[in-house]
């Protein structure tokens, strides 16, 4: 079965039309049967009743001359019936059978009709001179005037009128399953964060409020993640500033080295989670595509985190620029960097790799993994898995960071299980150039 609603739907129509053509040439094969039995008997036995009344009236002498001039002209012959004749019956068909009929009551009940007699095709109808008389003839009749198939020009038209049906069929397929493709696109899109072009509202009643209710709650998502952002951002501006306030105090407030670096390590740590709210906050869909040397940007990426102390094993092969947001995938491997380094410790690798279609950037470690049961729970905004990766504290925003990158790149965040141990997070990103 056809998987889209296109063809699902033009299938449909398609079979309702060559049933139904079906059905009606039928119909009209069965009534032409009687009419065509009728004229068919009708000729036969004209063409007995001329051969009965010639062979009366000529003399004998010419007899054979008027036989001679039947088979040239008319192409009708005629021969004894002998008792040892070799004779295949006509089709067993309701056509036939009305035939056989029919002759019966014009020519007699002896009057026979065959196929073929001694392997000689034809139309065979047996007659006698004289309904006292035995002696009993074949008249030889050319087999299309029994045969003749069902007429060429209904066959024509009934093939002419599958094609319009047919065309018509995926007219009307195609205009119900564009709008419906369109919107599934559009919803798509909205699906990765990005606001689609308003959908025509045009065609039937039902695809117009459709797409009017289409467009209606795609404007409402967009007003509502734009407000939901501004909020955060807002909220994450506003805290830094008694934040920055409070870190200079305790620098030069407290006395105590040890209570002095508790308070600052606080101050660090919500600093920290401002930064991932407004991370999250930040609309990705503004950055525009551009052509990215993405080893180049990988390796910088690597290159900055050994600065801070964190060795990472590296291996970035050559390729060619591909077009995405480059500040955003920045962040993405940034905060996979950062979930490694804060959950498992220990050594960190960075993978780069790309198939046919596809980029993959893999970000390993060596921690305790993550159960395979809280993979799609630990892509939510605000979770976090406190029984496997204990001993941390964050938001639970990175990998929601890193699954919005990835859907707005129409791509995918996999959490697979690292062979020899640990945590492996695939960032897998379509091939556009």
């Amino acid at each position: 079965m056809p998987r889209t609603l296109l063809a699902r739907t033009f299938l449909l129509l398609a079979i309702l039309v060559l049933l139904t053509t079906a059905a009606w040439l039928s119909l009209f094969r069965y009534m032409d049967a009687e009419p065509r039995a009728r004229e068919t008997a009708q000729l036969a036995a004209s063409a007995v009743n001329l051969i009965r009344a010639s062979l009366f009236a000529a003399a004998p002498e010419r007899r054979f001359g008027l036989f001679a001039e039947f088979s040239s002209r008319e192409g009708i012959r005629l021969l004894p019936a002998e008792p040892g004749d070799k004779i295949e019956a006509m089709p067993d068909s309701r056509f036939f059978a009305l035939l056989q009929n029919e002759l019966n009551r014009r020519l007699g009940d002896h009057t026979r009709i065959a196929a073929s007699v001694d392997g000689v095709p034809g139309f065979w109808v047996s007659f006698r001179l004289d309904d006292a008389d035995d002696e009993e003839y074949w008249l030889v009749l050319p087999r299309e005037r029994a045969t003749r198939s069902f007429a060429r020009h209904w066959l024509t038209w009934g093939l002419l009128a599958v094609v319009l049906a047919l065309g018509v069929a995926w007219l009307i397929a195609s205009r119900i399953s564009k709008p419906l493709k369109a919107m599934a696109s559009s919803a798509e899109m909205v699906g990765r964060g990005q606001m689609p072009e308003p959908l025509p509202e045009d065609g039937a009643d039902e695809l117009k409020r459709l797409a009017a209710a289409f467009n209606a709650m795609a404007s409402d998502l967009q007003r509502n993640e734009r407000e939901r952002s501004e909020v955060l951002a807002g909220i994450s501006h506003d805290l830094r500033t008694p934040l920055t306030r409070l870190r200079l105090e305790a620098e030069l407030s407290v006395s105590d080295e040890k209570a002095r670096q508790g308070v600052v390590s606080d101050i660090e740590q919500m600093e920290s989670v401002i930064s991932q709210f407004m991370d999250y906050a930040r609309a990705e869909s503004g950055e525009p595509p551009s052509l990215t040397d993405l080893p180049a940007l990988l390796a910088s990426i690597a290159a900055r985190q050994k600065h801070v102390g964190r060795h990472i094993d590296a291996d970035l092969p050559t390729l060619d620029e591909v077009s995405l947001r480059p500040k955003a995938i920045a962040r993405a491997v940034t905060n996979l960097i950062d979930n490694a380094a804060k959950y498992a410790g220990g050594e960190i690798s960075l993978r780069l790799s790309a198939d046919a279609r596809e980029i993959h950037i893999e970000v390993g470690d060596r921690g305790p993994g993550v159960p395979e049961s809280e993979v799609d729970r630990l892509k939510r905004p605000f979770t976090r898995l406190e029984t496997a990766r204990s001993n941390a504290t964050g938001t639970g925003l990175g990998l929601a960071i890193v699954e919005r990158i990835a859907r707005l790149h129409e791509g995918r965040l996999a959490l697979l299980n690292n062979p020899g141990g640990g945590l492996l997070a695939r960032l897998s990103l379509p091939i556009r150039r």
